[in-house]
């Protein structure tokens, strides 16, 4: 194993990475964000109608 030139390769592949600026950075976070509410509030809704759905079916055997 050749640790020298492990290391030349890892920073010839380094120098290719382009980061993403500050404005695509707070994009993509707040996209993020937004669709993480959505999706809870998705959950949230479901969960609601199936246990409203559950009360209505063992409301009705008691």
């Amino acid at each position: 194993m050749n640790i020298p030139k492990f290391i030349r390769e890892v920073r010839q592949e380094s120098s290719k990475v382009t980061w993403p600026s500050r404005r695509e950075t707070m994009q993509t976070s707040i996209m993020v964000l937004v669709l993480t509410l959505v999706v809870a509030m998705f959950f949230m809704l479901v969960d609601w109608v199936l246990g409203s759905l559950v009360k209505f079916v063992l409301g009705l055997g008691g």
